[in-house]
């Protein structure tokens, strides 16, 4: 059983797989700098000094009660919320991540050579009596009327 999980853990697709993984997990440390780094604070500037990542809903009051002004006071205090802004962050960095992965395969799909089409079987052939093209399931031919 050793053996096999050795054999199984040793193919070329699992180990692709494990390096694909590391480098999409650094990827997406890397997307999510750029979203919440670089783009939201400039989509933030636009829309008039928002900062995202506060952007919550109180549920429940925590203690001491009353309004939050960051998140992070909010769960500090113990308060259930919804945090609509990270969600929009999130949302953004799928985005970003999901138009990468295209543009990389598309890139790959272009670098891949074509598979030329091959053309159809024929349909027919010839009369070995008179040359006449007929179909290749024909057992008499049309115009000498050969037995074939």
């Amino acid at each position: 059983m050793l053996k096999e999980f050795k054999d199984f853990a040793m193919r070329g697709n699992v180990l692709d797989m494990a390096v694909g993984f590391i480098i999409g997990a650094a990827f997406t440390s890397i997307v999510n700098s750029l979203v919440n780094d670089i783009i939201m604070p400039i989509i933030g500037l636009l829309l008039g000094d928002v900062d995202f990542t506060n952007l919550f809903l109180t549920l429940s009051e925590g203690t001491p009660p009353g309004l939050y002004a960051t998140l992070a006071s909010a769960q500090a205090a113990g308060a259930v919320t919804v945090n609509y802004g990270i969600f929009i962050n999130a949302i953004i960095s799928f985005l970003i991540v999901a138009f990468s992965i295209f543009l990389l395969i598309r890139s790959f799909n272009k670098l891949q050579p074509k598979t030329p089409e091959l053309p159809p079987a024929p349909a027919t052939k010839a009369c070995p009596f008179c040359m006449t093209e007929i179909h290749l399931e024909a057992s008499r031919c049309p115009s000498c009327t050969s037995q074939l």
